[in-house]
C-alpha cells in the first residue's frame, strides 16, 4: 500500500451494504467504509473480507467502521487504530439493518459456518 493514508471526507458511502456482497447475493457480519472512496466491504470476520479485498487491490490503506454507534478507523498499513475526521454522511447502515446481515442472506448456522471457514484456513 501507499506510504500517504489518503482520506476523502466529502465522499458519500457506496451504499447500505458490502458491494460485492450484495452483487453476488452473500451476506456479511459487520460493515467498514473506505475512507478514500466510500466503498462498503464486509469486515475480516465476514465469510468474504471484502474490506481488506478492498484496501489490497485498490491501495486504499484506511477503513473506518459502517456500523451505527462507532466512529473508529483501521489502518491496514500500520495495523492500528488511527484517529480521523467525520466522514460525508450516512456514517453508518440503516439502523434497521440486521448485523449480521442482510436478514434475509443470513443462514440460520452462521456462527457454524465462519467457524469452518476459520478450521480450514
Amino acid at each position: 500500500m501507499s506510504d500517504s493514508v489518503d482520506i476523502h471526507a466529502d465522499v458519500p458511502p457506496s451504499g447500505d451494504g458490502c458491494v460485492e456482497c450484495e452483487a453476488s447475493g452473500s451476506w456479511w457480519v459487520h460493515l467498514r467504509r473506505c475512507a478514500a472512496c466510500g466503498h462498503i466491504g464486509c469486515c475480516d470476520d465476514s465469510l468474504n473480507r471484502h474490506a481488506s479485498a478492498h484496501a489490497q487491490s485498490s491501495g486504499h490503506r484506511v477503513i473506518q467502521t459502517f456500523e451505527p454507534g462507532e466512529d473508529w478507523f483501521w489502518d491496514f498499513e500500520t495495523q492500528q487504530l488511527i484517529d480521523g475526521p467525520e466522514l460525508a454522511p450516512p456514517t453508518s447502515h440503516p439502523d434497521a439493518q440486521t448485523t449480521p446481515g442482510p436478514a434475509e442472506r443470513v443462514p440460520e448456522g452462521w456462527r457454524e459456518v465462519l467457524a469452518e471457514r476459520r478450521a480450514a484456513q
